[in-house]
């Protein structure tokens, strides 16, 4: 079974202890951690993600691409990340597949679930990848601890860019 996990990324942006700050200081500092949180997210869990924002905080038409192998979507102009989602439950339903829908929007909810989408909570997605970082900070310590040490001396910031790299993010 595939497992398909739709995000309503400004929503998250939104209820995230972590995000909200970013969200006040820099939008795109937000959104950009959404999407290293949701590779993680993807990378640990196998599911397939794909983040919606709504177009109407960011200039210009409606746009998809791959980042950190996550699905990214900004609807068209005068179209919610909302009704993109509901549209989505729709047409990606299919035998082997189940459709997750991470949203704390009650109309949303209601209509998702009438497509046969389970709904996620921006809680319950916060507290889920917090125990994927929990586990993957567990694992970086143990295989330190397990190598030998390394002959060059890294500084913090490098040694935590060549993480990032390593485990697929930018």
């Amino acid at each position: 079974m595939q497992n398909i996990l739709l995000v309503d990324g400004y929503n998250m942006i939104g209820a995230w202890k972590e995000l909200r700050p970013l969200r006040d200081t820099n939008f795109e500092d937000a959104r950009r951690r959404l999407i290293e949180l949701m590779a993680e997210y993807k990378a640990t869990m196998g599911w397939r993600v794909i983040i919606v924002f709504d177009a109407h905080l960011v200039p210009g038409v409606e746009q998809t691409y791959i980042e950190n192998d996550v699905e990214v979507i900004y609807t068209r102009k005068n179209e919610t990340a909302d009704e993109r989602i509901e549209k989505m439950t729709r047409d990606l339903k299919a035998r082997n597949v189940q459709i997750h829908v991470a949203t704390s929007d009650m109309a949303e909810q209601s209509v998702i679930f009438g497509n046969g989408a389970l709904r996620k909570s921006a809680r319950e997605l916060e507290i889920d990848v917090g125990i994927i970082q929990h586990r993957i900070t567990h694992d970086v310590k143990g295989k330190q601890e397990d190598k030998p040490p390394s002959r060059i001396e890294l500084k913090p910031d490098v040694a935590l860019m060549f993480e990032k790299w390593r485990r697929g993010l930018k």
